[in-house]
């Protein structure tokens, strides 16, 4: 799809808020333009990023949601830490975590980077592999300055590809 016909089909959906995501958006040629684009024509807009990509051309009025992968997910060696550096306080660091030591590892980046301090922080329990309460558990217990969220679209379609 051309970057005109993406803008026309977002506009079929008269929303006012459009997230950029799917796999790694940042791989995509075009996600950079699109990215301004959609800000140019009054959407309020995110990206949901896997950070293992340069986030600094990122056009400034776009919300960034920085998934900082835990060693659980097999794909922690990916994370372009430099990427921290560069986020405000509309951004947003994600983790998902499939275990205790995922817990601890987040809980060490959160406290060495001092992540809380330029943008809200997100931690997930990796769906099915860790119960949630248990995780709601041990943020209360250490009284992390983080939001307790759950991967809202495996609750609505589970291990569904393509929705």
């Amino acid at each position: 799809m051309s970057l005109d016909e993406i803008m026309t089909q977002v506009g079929e959906y008269k929303a006012k808020y459009v997230c950029v995501t799917g796999g790694e958006p940042l791989a995509q040629k075009n996600c950079i333009p699109l990215l301004g684009q959609l800000c140019d024509a009054g959407y309020s807009v995110s990206l949901e990023t896997s950070g293992s990509i340069d986030i600094s051309a990122v056009d400034a009025r776009v919300s960034r949601v920085l998934d900082l992968k835990t060693p659980g997910s097999a794909e922690q060696s990916r994370n372009l830490l430099d990427n921290l550096s560069l986020l405000t306080k509309h951004d947003q660091v994600k983790f998902v975590i499939t275990s205790r030591a995922d817990y601890e590892w987040s809980r060490e980046m959160l406290r060495e980077h001092e992540i809380a301090n330029c943008c809200e922080v997100l931690f997930s329990p990796a769906y099915g592999l860790i119960k949630s309460e248990q995780l709601a558990e041990w943020i209360l217990s250490d009284r992390l300055p983080v939001r307790f969220q759950i991967q809202l679209h495996k609750l609505l379609w589970g291990e569904r590809t393509g929705v």
